[in-house]
């Protein structure tokens, strides 16, 4: 049974890649940015990235051409819902892209949707958002369910949460993936990696170890070496502040007179090496963005070293420049998690 999906705001195509591995059918994608659809086409191999402002999308015209569409999945950014103390919700202006997708949902009735936020969106104003979609949803019949999840929680290297919304017409209970009980660090993640100087790195390299964990062999099953490994020139000053941060450390251990007035949770710390890395943002690159220094190299994480903490395997290349890269993997829904949420789904058919 062939079961088709549709990706909205499908960035550079996390969400797509784990729904596919997990057996899904990708028949259309939409994303408006050049680079992130650069990367997307170039993943899927084949031309279905719609790269249109999805508000001129004339959906009953434009999908006339599918026969059917099983599954809508998508991540429409929602800023008017976390507001403190807002009641306009659904109403709100800013969460018009919000409404194309519920606009997508009620034209196309696909047998379940997906939809993918922040954890806030469940949470603020005592449920009242969620509460309001909740209704909407179930005024077209669809039943819904919801779950904060944790990435750490299933097997990926990182502790990152989202809101994952689902939708049925099948008149089904979903049942969420379990956790695993296996957890993965951010050394059995990237410890195969080549190591790097501030600066460093090229557009390809090959392998220059064996894998060292059931999870490399993961990341690296079908690549022939290892793309976007290059490591950000820090500067003169930044390099002499990391100089200074033993293993483990953060900015407690500088001098008072060079720290910075960063107010980003973690910021200059050192990653453990032995947990889990801290939720990927799009400025990994950057020391007093966040926790984003390696323990044991005078550096920030490459486009690699995130993408491989993201569960994106190494055959998936990011393009466009380095800027663009690092907001597609931080953007993105982790694979490996799109992978199970996908396995459950397939349980609803």
């Amino acid at each position: 049974m062939s079961v088709r999906f549709v990706d909205l705001f499908s960035g550079a195509g996390g969400l797509s890649k784990g729904l596919c591995d997990a057996g899904f059918e990708l028949v259309y994608a939409n994303e408006i940015d050049n680079s992130f659809c650069e990367t997307f086409d170039k993943n899927h191999n084949v031309r279905i990235i719609d790269n249109r402002d999805i508000n001129i999308i004339n959906i009953k015209k434009d999908f006339q051409k599918f026969s059917k569409i099983d599954l809508i999945v998508g991540g429409p950014p929602c800023q008017g819902f976390s507001q403190k103390g807002s009641r306009k919700g659904l109403l709100d202006d800013r969460n018009f892209l919000f409404k194309k997708f519920v606009e997508f949902v009620e034209i196309l009735k696909p047998q379940v949707f997906l939809m993918e936020n922040v954890p806030n969106l469940l949470t603020s104003n005592n449920g009242f958002f969620f509460k309001e979609i909740n209704k909407h949803f179930n005024n077209m019949g669809y039943q819904v369910s919801s779950k904060v999840m944790n990435c750490f929680d299933y097997g990926i290297p990182q502790t990152r949460r989202r809101a994952i919304i689902i939708g049925n017409l099948l008149s089904k209970e979903f049942e969420f993936p379990k956790k695993i009980k296996k957890v993965v660090s951010v050394h059995e993640a990237i410890s195969d990696l080549p190591r790097l100087l501030s600066g460093e790195g090229d557009t390809f390299q090959e392998y220059v170890k064996s894998s060292l964990s059931d999870y490399q062999k993961i990341m690296r099953k079908g690549s022939k070496g290892i793309y976007n490994h290059v490591s950000t020139k820090h500067s003169p000053e930044a390099l002499e502040r990391l100089s200074l941060i033993p293993p483990f450390g953060g900015k407690s251990d500088l001098p008072s007179q060079l720290r910075t007035k960063s107010i980003y949770s973690g910021t200059w710390g050192r990653i453990d090496p032995n947990g889990p890395a801290r939720t990927i943002t799009t400025r990994f690159d950057t020391p007093s963005s966040g926790q984003f220094t390696l323990n044991d190299q005078d550096r920030c994480l490459t486009v690699r070293e995130a993408a491989r903490i993201q569960s994106f395997p190494d055959n998936f290349i990011f393009y466009g420049n380095k800027t663009s890269q690092m907001k597609q993997v931080g953007n993105a829904v982790p694979p490996l998690l799109a992978k199970q949420i996908g396995q459950k789904i397939l349980e609803l058919f």
